[in-house]
């Protein structure tokens, strides 16, 4: 998932997103962008230069406290942890004051979301059982919000705004669920002296939301030390972004006077990386990760790992999202949004199979340091985020066209 629209919420706890659909169409058609250029880019002549610009050597810090890395590590280590402070800040909103407030409300899109973390994962390790592509179980679990919402909204008012929810709350549970899966299957083993700093941060940052402060500042400071901390514990530092977000007040201050003193720091957060995460964090990462060449093509889809990818997103992100759904329907145990049809709800399912940044994100953990397995996940990740794509216009296209009336003919809808 990516940042997304609210339906609404608020202003007492993390309130309504000022922002719409719109920017959320923007930011997947330049994320679709960066991607074509990735890949055009990598399969040039010119090719070897994304490699150079990937491997460009940066170091921050002052003195003895330097730290070097390349630039994609900057990006995927660093950039990628403020992506996921944005998740979790979303994830939180929902929670309190969105489509996870209440059990009725989520009861749907969290089976739905369910089958769709699982039944991917077991159509990939049918492919890949055992060794070391294995590991890549989780690359098809994901959703890209960002370009499933940027869809519905080029859609537009064809699409009901119950869908847009639905789909919205699949992207944030399949968040919640990714997050899990990096941090208990991507974590190294664990540096002890580091996690005990990282706690004590942590534990001062909610101390800080406890006794009422309610600038940004102290937060974010805080938060960059405990990147650097979390990153020396073996813990991937991206999740990072989701313990800070769990730290920063979702209440504004009680005795607050101005219109930004009512407003409660994480949505004064929320609203100001929006727009930073959606057009330059997200297709800076594209335009890292996402380039592969078009050489062996043939040999890298055909691959057990490609399969995988390709078939898990394909066939078992919307099996798993309308099997699980019509499922929790039958048994009552979930009901479907007012206004909402199942083929709508099959279309919603085959866009989420579009899966491209988390589970980029996910390959290159699962992956690291084995370039050919990277490559084919890859291969999968682009055919299947395509054809998840375009099946899931074609879906909904399908289930919201309204007949063309005929003189002295009833509309048998």
């Amino acid at each position: 998932m990516t940042p997304t629209a609210s339906p609404g919420g608020s202003p007492a706890t993390l309130g309504p997103r000022p922002l719409a659909l719109e920017p959320a169409a923007w930011g997947g058609i330049l994320l679709l962008a960066a991607s074509v250029v990735a890949v055009l880019w990598a399969s040039s002549p010119l090719g070897h230069h994304l490699e150079g610009l990937r491997e460009l050597p940066l170091a921050l810090g002052y003195g003895a406290v330097t730290l070097e890395k390349p630039l994609l590590l900057w990006v995927n280590d660093g950039l990628m942890a403020i992506f996921f402070l944005l998740v979790g800040l979303e994830v939180k909103r929902e929670l309190l004051d969105g489509s996870l407030a209440s059990l009725k409300a989520c009861a749907l899109p969290v089976f739905a979301a369910a089958g769709g973390i699982a039944v991917p994962a077991l159509v990939y390790t049918a492919f890949n059982p055992t060794g070391p592509t294995a590991s890549g179980w989780a690359i098809p679990a994901a959703t890209d919000i960002a370009f499933a919402l940027g869809i519905l909204g080029i859609l537009g008012s064809r699409v009901p705004t119950a869908l847009k929810v639905f789909l919205t709350t699949v992207a944030v549970v399949d968040d919640i669920g990714a997050v899990l899966i990096i941090a208990i299957f991507h974590t190294d083993a664990l540096n002890f002296f580091p996690l005990l700093w990282a706690m004590g941060i942590f534990a001062g940052l909610l101390a800080l939301n406890r006794m009422g402060i309610r600038n940004l500042i102290p937060y974010l400071a805080g938060g960059a030390i405990l990147w650097f901390a979390i990153l020396k514990t073996g813990i991937h530092p991206t999740t990072t972004g989701v313990i800070l977000a769990l730290a920063i007040p979702a209440v504004p201050a009680l005795d607050g006077h101005t219109r930004a003193e009512r407003r409660p720091p994480a949505y004064r957060l929320e609203h100001r990386l929006h727009p930073w995460v959606l057009f330059l964090i997200m297709p800076i990462f594209a335009l890292l990760n996402a380039g592969v060449t078009f050489e062996g093509g043939a040999d890298h889809i055909a691959s057990p790992v490609a399969l995988g990818v390709l078939l898990g997103l394909l066939v078992g992100k919307p099996l798993g999202i309308l099997g699980m759904s019509l499922l929790a329907h039958r048994l009552g145990l979930a009901e479907l949004p007012a206004g909402v049809t199942w083929r709508q709800v099959h279309g919603a399912a085959w866009l989420g199979g579009i899966g491209f940044t988390m589970s980029l994100f996910i390959a290159g953990l699962a992956f690291d340091g084995d370039g050919s397995a990277l490559v084919q996940a890859k291969f999968g990740l682009l055919l299947g985020s395509a054809l998840a794509a375009a099946l899931g216009v074609a879906f909904i296209v399908a289930a919201t066209r309204r007949p063309a009336p005929r003189s002295g003919a009833r509309s048998q809808e």
